[in-house]
């Protein structure tokens, strides 16, 4: 056998052993048997890199390179369930379902409902080409290299233990999630570190596969179960006769699946996974009703919002009564004080639970907490824990009260509440430790100054060193201050470069990088095109911070605040003479233009000349606001391919008018044709072919019989 020969076979051998063991659960051989067999494939492969295969085993492992997630359109759009949290409910659904179908004998697929995040993945000729997040249904992220490295997804699937011939071209759809345990240990590692803990095992897992980072990706351990298959060549009628053939293909399919014929059965179904679930390794918050047949699901149809063939039920929370000891107060980045119920440890939905929010005072007075008290927990969506209730009648005599705290208990500041906000907030933002850190964490970051080669255990481990103060202080870190004992050149020369780098961000996201409290991503955008300078922007007075739309009182008191802090000024002048841009660029002013001015619109669509963000840019640039749902209020639609049918639907009983790509550049062209809204009379460029595509039509095929298996659990 030569060295080519051997490359294929270790590929088939590693596929097979990894399907065992994370899908089966049923490894063949040792973990280091198995490391053994890979490391032989990554020397053959390096010694013939024209066998490379982005396919292969041995990319599971993830790339450290940045990637940009681009925009794709769903084929198939995924739609959402009807929620239910009662069985009268459910018995509702049942009687609906036997009367729209005329009493025909129907089957019902009962599933778990996991709580992960939502994927789609598209396989060509028995290999995975793409994976796609859930988006807003209609796009989402491309996240194919990421989703490689999760190892109970199949690369390439396994023809020779098919009970049906795989489709040439098929889209089966899911769940990702980060196992309990994985969830746990990433949690333990963090709290070691000092590293704010991740809330829960659906944030962890979204946040991990939205990184940037493959590698990172691989290193979190995600994990994968799939739902529902989808194509013109689906081998069988029934979704439950569907995911097995899948499950032979070697798709990770859940065994917690029941065919049922009556409402009776339903029930024995959900009382017992109600229980049966806290034993699961994965996070669940309820149960999938769907009526099995595909023919009998397009007889159904759908409503406005979800289809009328399935429906979730949500489990009850589950609540448990342990003593409140003590409330501390935790400090964040815009100086927020947060109080936090330290309670007697409680097991509560197969986790132990001994910390809790209390939100801010109001949330304090509203139970009349004292400490004590006997509380009541709940887990919101099974993960959070809250306070939901005290149990007055048995509090200790002479418990008291809990008294919201004057000062910060970390720099000893004496704390405010803004008017209209709920919560406190120590001032002292530039000599709060956690503030400090915290401005210097979101200077950093990816919508402010884009520094990727810091991140929030270096800023501690800067500040604990002395080297950083504040943001300005960045600028002044040398090579050898961190290169430790000489080996971490390399990366030390990265992070310097990356902050050098900063000077070419625009103005906009140093404004927001500044961190002024209340100041959002968008109020930033606001503020830098209409002020277009810093020194404009630090001498405005309230009543010019408040002619900018968005802009309150509230904000622009924070404001002018920022700028009358000496400090503050001292930092900002310190990033000019470091060249950070303090003025929108030459290019930005020259586009600016009130086009646009006071228009509310809505993209919606795929689009030819510049992406969906290209043109949020372009919306904000000549004064429009771009916002996220159709209302009376919506001046037009800006619409390209594949516009949303119900986006169209919604339009269309408002009255508000479609505007095509062509009409929209031009309006940006011709500003002063531009003043009066667009009309719902006028042509459509682009749209003629797309409007036609949706729900009832989402190929040229109409007669899939996949058209109707559009909706996301």
């Amino acid at each position: 056998m030569d060295e080519k020969q051997r490359i294929e076979q270790l590929r088939q051998q590693l596929h097979e052993h990894n399907h065992r063991y994370y899908v089966l659960n049923q490894p063949l051989i040792s973990d280091q048997e198995f490391d053994f067999l890979m490391h032989e494939l990554q020397e053959l492969e390096a010694r013939h890199p024209e066998c490379a295969d982005p396919n292969s085993p041995t990319q599971r492992v993830g790339s450290d390179l940045n990637q940009e997630f681009k925009q794709v359109a769903h084929r198939y759009p995924m739609l959402s369930l009807a929620n239910t949290y009662n069985e009268q409910e459910v018995a509702e659904w049942f009687a609906s379902v036997s009367k729209l179908l005329a009493g025909e004998p129907f089957e019902v697929c009962c599933e778990m409902k996991y709580d992960g995040l939502s994927i789609s993945l598209t396989y060509e000729r028995g290999r995975l080409v793409q994976a796609v997040t859930r988006g807003d249904g209609v796009h989402g992220d491309d996240v194919t290299a990421n989703v490689k490295t999760i190892r109970s997804i199949p690369l390439v699937l396994n023809a020779d233990k098919a009970i049906k011939p795989i489709p040439d071209n098929f889209e089966i759809r899911g769940e990702i999630l980060m196992p309990w345990a994985v969830f746990r240990r990433l949690n333990e590692e963090r709290e070691e570190a000092g590293e704010q803990l991740f809330a829960n095992p659906r944030n962890a897992a979204s946040g991990t596969l939205k990184s940037q980072k493959s590698e990172l990706v691989a290193s979190r351990q995600l994990d994968a179960y799939l739902y529902y298959l989808l194509g013109e060549q689906v081998p069988e009628d029934g979704h439950y006769e569907n995911l097995q053939v899948a499950r032979s293909w070697g798709f990770k399919i859940s065994e917690g699946m029941r065919k049922v014929t009556t409402l009776e059965g339903i029930f024995d179904f959900i009382h017992y996974w109600d229980q049966a679930r806290k034993d699961l390794p994965v996070a669940t918050d309820g149960i999938v009703l769907k009526v099995n047949s595909q023919r009998q699901q397009r007889a159904l149809g759908f409503t406005a919002k979800s289809p009328r063939w399935a429906i979730a039920y949500k489990f009850k929370a589950e609540r448990a009564r342990t003593r409140l000891n003590e409330v501390t107060y935790q400090v964040g980045r815009t100086g927020a004080v947060t109080p936090v119920a330290n309670m007697e440890p409680v097991l509560l939905a197969g986790t132990t639970v001994k910390r809790a929010t209390l939100n801010n005072e109001d949330f304090i007075r509203s139970f009349d907490l004292h400490i004590g008290d006997f509380v009541f927990v709940e887990k919101g969506g099974e993960i959070i824990p809250k306070i939901v209730g005290v149990d007055v009648e048995n509090r200790p005599e002479g418990a008291e009260p809990v008294r919201f705290i004057t000062h910060c208990p970390e720099c000893g500041a004496q704390l405010v509440r803004y008017e209209g906000e709920a919560a406190y907030y120590c001032p002292n933002d530039t000599g709060c430790p956690p503030q400090i850190k915290g401005r210097i964490e979101h200077f950093i970051a990816r919508k402010a100054m884009n520094i990727e080669s810091l991140g929030p255990e270096t800023v501690d481990d800067y500040f604990r060193r002395g080297l950083v103060h504040n943001v300005a202080d960045l600028y002044d870190i040398r090579v050898d201050q961190i290169n430790g004992d000489g080996s971490r050149e390399k990366s030390a020369q990265k992070v310097v470069r990356g902050i050098r780098d900063t000077v070419n961000v625009p103005f906009e996201r140093v404004v927001f990088a500044l961190g002024i409290r209340f100041i959002g991503e968008t109020s930033a955008k606001l503020l830098a095109r209409h002020f277009k300078t810093m020194d404009a922007l630090a001498h405005a007075s309230l009543d010019d911070l408040q002619q900018v739309e968005g802009i309150g009182e509230v904000m622009a008191k924070s404001i002018v605040a920022f700028f009358h802090n000496e400090e503050n000024r001292r930092i900002v002048e310190r990033l000019r003479a470091e060249g950070v841009q303090m003025a929108l660029s030459e290019e930005q002013l020259h586009g600016v233009s009130d086009a646009l001015a006071g228009k509310s619109i809505v993209i919606s669509g795929v689009f030819t000349h510049h992406s969906r963000d290209e043109y949020k840019a372009l919306i904000e640039q000549h004064g429009g606001k771009n916002v996220g749902s159709i209302s009376g209020k919506t001046s037009f639609i800006l619409a390209g391919e594949n516009m949303g049918p119900s986006k169209l639907q919604k339009a269309e009983k408002l009255g508000v008018p479609i505007v095509g790509e062509e009409e929209f550049l031009a309006m940006l062209e011709s500003p002063t044709s531009s003043s009066q809204s667009p009309t719902s009379d006028k042509p459509v460029p682009l749209l003629q072919e797309g409007l036609g595509e949706g729900i009832n039509s989402p190929t040229s095929k109409s007669s899939s019989p996949i058209q109707l298996s559009l909706f996301d659990d």
